[in-house]
């Protein structure tokens, strides 16, 4: 098993949920957070003063799968996420070593 996270533009989200349930995901977990790589932030002018945005918002979307459809996963996010710009976020691939499903107490796969 395993999970992957992706950081991606927050207004990319419903194209990336879409393009996930398309190719069978089940779930996911959304996260709103804030964040910068290459991009560095930004600055903006506010009431005529300038300030400097360090952190961006993001949206950092978590997936639990199996083996197989990782690579599966991972194209249908990079597609539906991709803008061209800078900022088009990351893919983070772990090892998942268990789940449990509380209600039920299955475990592995078919916690999933």
């Amino acid at each position: 098993m395993k999970l992957v996270t992706a950081v991606i533009k927050p207004f990319k989200l419903d194209d990336v949920r879409e393009a996930l349930s398309e190719i069978g995901v089940q779930g996911m977990t959304v996260t709103e957070v804030k964040g910068f790589g290459r991009q560095k932030g930004h600055t903006e002018l506010y009431r005529g003063a300038e300030y400097v945005v360090d952190f961006l918002p993001k949206i950092k979307i978590e997936v639990a799968a199996d083996d197989g459809v990782v690579d599966d996963i991972i194209a249908a996010i990079s597609k539906a996420a991709n803008t061209g710009a800078i900022g088009d976020g990351k893919i983070f691939v772990q090892d998942l070593l268990q789940a449990v499903r509380i209600r039920t107490g299955e475990t592995g796969s078919e916690a999933l």
